[in-house]
């Protein structure tokens, strides 16, 4: 598939609600989405349970109208209680940090991660052009990922997964002080921002984030991945061999940096957009390391 066809098989999908937003400041983008895990016996930890190639699977009920399922309804329903079973999974997107780029396009994975057992925090920050940039879009992550916990607490510390410059996000937040997860999942992460920015990535996307002039290379250290590591949390980096938007580089950079914590993934053939296509075969990949990731 050609990168262009595996762009606009994402971006076709129509994007799915979430059972309930919550806000975690006044700005309109510092919300998330919540997705509710449908109800399955052990559906969580059954592999077999698992949908081929990341397609969703009706496995049960989910809620209607937004509403929160309490502990004895989830109890009653076969879904695990709050605070029990599978961790959460807080989603970052990517978009290379601009405004015109929004969560919605991740919608559909995200709603069908909770298909399969799985509670689900879609998060949204602000952005540069609509008040972000940093630190603002750094200081959102945080606070929305503390929200998410709040809202929708899963068994242990949450997995904290990003895409593209979601990624980058992802692995900066989770070597903050105070953060606690239990991994990070990385899909085509801006893992090396000073190489990113010696590329010149999407126009000077990473100037844009950080703000050109004098002292940037100072602020891309200070917000680089690679200068970073979140110390004692595993990292899984899953990158197609062609992606044409992030070349897989920045992840061979990265894993080189910090070889004890870090799993690289390639896969081979893939562009920047399939593996958080549900359907596609390399988002079975991303669905099967999450299994294993949440069934230990």
């Amino acid at each position: 598939m050609s990168a262009a066809d595996e762009e606009a098989a994402l971006l076709g999908l129509a994007p799915v609600a979430p059972d309930r937003t919550v806000a975690y400041g006044p700005h309109p983008d510092q919300i998330v989405d919540l997705y509710l895990p449908w109800a399955a016996e052990d559906t969580w930890a059954a592999e077999d349970t698992w949908a081929a190639e990341g397609e969703r699977a009706p496995v049960g009920e989910r809620v209607a109208d937004g509403e929160r399922r309490t502990d004895e309804a989830r109890a009653a329903d076969g879904a695990p209680a709050q605070g029990a079973g599978p961790p959460l999974v807080v989603l970052l997107h990517g978009g290379f940090w601009r405004a015109a780029y929004d969560r919605r396009h991740l919608s559909p994975l995200a709603a069908a991660l909770a298909t399969q057992g799985l509670p689900v925090a879609l998060a949204e920050y602000r952005r540069v052009g609509a008040g972000g940039g940093a630190p603002q879009t750094f200081d959102d992550v945080t606070a929305g990922l503390a929200a998410a916990v709040r809202e929708l607490p899963g068994g242990g510390y949450p997995v904290l997964a990003g895409h593209s410059a979601g990624g980058q996000l992802a692995l900066l937040a989770a070597a903050r002080p105070g953060t606690r997860v239990s991994r990070v999942l990385a899909v085509a992460p801006v893992a090396d921002l000073a190489r990113a920015h010696a590329l010149g990535l999407s126009n000077g996307a990473v100037a844009e984030l950080l703000g050109d002039g004098p002292g940037l290379a100072e602020r891309i250290a200070a917000a680089d991945p690679v200068c970073h590591p979140p110390a004692g949390v595993p990292v899984t980096i899953l990158h197609g061999t062609d992606d044409p938007d992030v070349p897989i580089d920045l992840s061979r950079r990265y894993a080189a940096h910090s070889p004890g914590t870090t799993d690289l993934r390639e896969l081979p053939g893939v562009g920047h957009y399939g593996p958080v296509t549900p359907g596609s075969p390399s988002c079975h990949t991303l669905f099967a390391q999450l299994r294993r990731t949440c069934s230990t």
